[in-house]
């Protein structure tokens, strides 16, 4: 397995791992593929990684900015992350979201947040953060990684691919 940056051409694989690892989601992957098209249209994708194995596309994560509503340079947000099912459970997607955090730490990120399964992305070091909040977001599920002591704090504006909007 390869994990590389997403190059030219890439775009048609990345959308069909989505829509495989969501396949039994509201809207089978439609969602997740349009949110990455829409962060690629805008140029939004910080960082936009896949897995490959043997030139096939079998997992894929994005990076893309996140702003605490306080002192909020430097954020990211981690997602979608999709992995095919029939390569899951092989370490893909902890070896792609492992390779984003250190890219984004390269990048001297303040922290990265992550809308998900906290038991999952609590591996990565990701917690419930109560300073910093998501409206709407399930108890518990956003959670935050910060990498410096920057007092970030507050609401955090997604891009809109993620329908998560700045207040008129």
């Amino acid at each position: 397995m390869w994990i590389r940056e997403e190059g030219p051409g890439d775009a048609d694989a990345i959308c069909t791992v989505l829509r495989a690892a969501f396949a039994g989601s509201p809207g089978a992957g439609q969602l997740e593929a349009r949110t990455v098209d829409s962060l690629r249209l805008d140029d939004a994708l910080a960082v936009s990684l896949l897995a490959d194995i043997d030139g096939r596309v079998a997992g894929y994560v994005a990076f893309s900015p996140a702003r605490p509503s306080r002192d909020g340079d430097a954020w990211y947000v981690l997602g979608p992350l999709a992995v095919d099912p029939a390569d899951q459970g092989h370490g893909i997607g902890s070896a792609l979201v492992h390779a984003g955090l250190l890219a984004l730490q390269e990048r001297q990120a303040n922290g990265c947040v992550v809308l998900g399964d906290p038991a999952y992305y609590g591996r990565f070091g990701f917690v419930a953060d109560p300073l910093l909040t998501l409206p709407g977001a399930p108890q518990g599920a956003f959670q935050a990684l910060r990498f410096t002591d920057a007092a970030s704090a507050g609401e955090v504006v997604l891009h809109p691919a993620f329908g998560h909007h700045e207040k008129p």
